[in-house]
């Protein structure tokens, strides 16, 4: 089965989500902007989502976490919490 692990951070718009995005792009620490920004309980660590396996995310981030590159800053990725920075940092198929 396949697994994978994340982190993502998590805020309220696209705006701020796109912000983010171009912050850490441009070197912003993504754990840092995690631990300053996301409104998901995980900012506390640094957005980590520990290892999960298909069907434990809503869809939408599934979506993502198991077809986009390694260790690149995906995202935004929209969900019914609001819009996502995904990093997936290892994944096993």
């Amino acid at each position: 089965m396949a697994k994978a692990t994340a982190r993502h951070i998590l805020v309220d718009s696209l705006e701020q989500c796109e912000k983010l995005k171009s912050e850490i792009l441009a070197g912003t620490d993504f754990a840092e902007a995690a631990m300053e920004h996301s409104s998901c309980p995980s900012g506390l660590q640094g957005g980590d989502l520990g290892e999960f396996g298909p069907g434990q995310m809503v869809p939408e981030f599934d979506r993502v976490v198991f077809s986009a590159d390694l260790n690149e800053v995906q995202g935004p990725v929209k969900t019914q919490f609001g819009y996502h920075l995904l990093e997936i940092t290892s994944r096993d198929e």
